[in-house]
């Protein structure tokens, strides 16, 4: 859920080439409103993918008129294509969702053999992160809010136990965090991982937060992350974390690798922002699927071993702590 800031347009920086970025796939945006469905006739935007036994599946946040989100479901043979659900998944259904449930990340959990999906609830309450449980992707099970009496968001699940734990990102503004369970329900040791860096006047000097589910690697967790600076432009980019201790940051390049030029990306509901909740390795490269301007669902992917190589080697990588 990207912050409702409407800021006149910056002036874009042109992109030389010479630097690893995000490709924008051709097919790109890969999922729009539509305005036979009164739930999605606004806004689709902020989608979770995961790709599962030969499909992939989408969860996405989405708005009509009266701009309370739900979440909607689609199927694709190869992630570009997709087929939707008449009707969403998840609804507002408690009093802490009474103004939505917004963008979702779907962990398909290694140690517990099904799907967690991570939301945020959004009411007179607060801003409350959300678990739900499934095992088919359609029918949740409500776990209930995670942290309470903060407004707190941008939350994701590992994919895996780390220590015998379940590990989660959230955000306590302006910071990444992680926190640890034994139950999915109680959270504790809670830790700074990313911090904005006003220091260096950047694309990431205002806040930080999670994107998709890490992908562990050899050399630590692939983490992509959102951030937006003064202007609140938001920009997509990566580090790489301790294996054991995800609180460490072993790498962070000073450089972004997607920012707001298209159109679409530009100019929507919230301007200037590419914001993503999902990016699974397919292959051999990795998908990065991103809201536009907080109104269609982009794509853009890279190589898999390119974007270690980023995070390994960028001259300006933000040495191990």
């Amino acid at each position: 859920m990207t912050d409702h800031v409407f800021d006149p347009l910056p002036t874009l920086r042109a992109d030389d080439g010479s630097r690893f970025q995000l490709r924008r796939h051709p097919r790109s945006p890969v999922l729009r409103p539509n305005p036979l469905h009164p739930w999605e006739a606004v806004n689709v935007f902020n989608a979770a993918v995961v790709e599962h036994a030969g499909l992939f599946y989408m969860h996405f946040r989405a708005q009509g008129l009266d701009y309370v989100s739900s979440i909607g479901y689609a199927v694709s043979q190869d992630g570009l294509d997709w087929n939707k659900l008449e009707r969403p998944v998840l609804v507002p259904q408690e009093d802490y969702e009474a103004r939505g449930v917004e963008d979702p990340r779907v962990t398909w959990h290694q140690d517990d053999g099904c799907f967690y999906m991570a939301y945020t609830a959004y009411s007179k309450l607060g801003i409350m992160p959300c678990l739900a449980r499934s095992h088919n992707l359609i029918s949740w099970e409500r776990l209930g809010p995670v942290i309470r009496g903060e407004d707190n968001k941008d939350h994701v699940l590992f994919p895996r136990k780390v220590g015998g734990r379940y590990a989660m990102f959230h955000r306590r503004p302006p910071n990444i965090w992680i926190s640890y369970s034994g139950d999915l329900l109680n959270w504790t040791d809670d830790e700074v991982v990313m911090a904005p860096r006003p220091e260096l006047g950047a694309w990431d000097e205002k806040r930080v937060g999670a994107g998709g589910v890490p992908i562990e690697t050899p050399h630590g967790w692939l983490v992509l992350y959102h951030a937006y600076d003064n202007r609140h432009v938001y920009r997509l980019s990566a580090a790489l974390l301790d294996l054991q201790d995800p609180a460490r940051v072993l790498s962070r390049p000073r450089a972004f690798l997607l920012e707001p030029s298209e159109t679409w990306e530009i100019r929507g509901d919230v301007p200037n922002v590419c914001f993503s909740c999902a990016n699974p390795r397919v292959g051999e490269e990795v998908w990065v699927y991103y809201g536009g301007a907080d109104r269609m669902v982009g794509l853009a992917t890279c190589s898999y071993q390119g974007l270690l190589d980023f995070v390994l080697n960028d001259p300006g990588a933000q040495p191990p702590g």
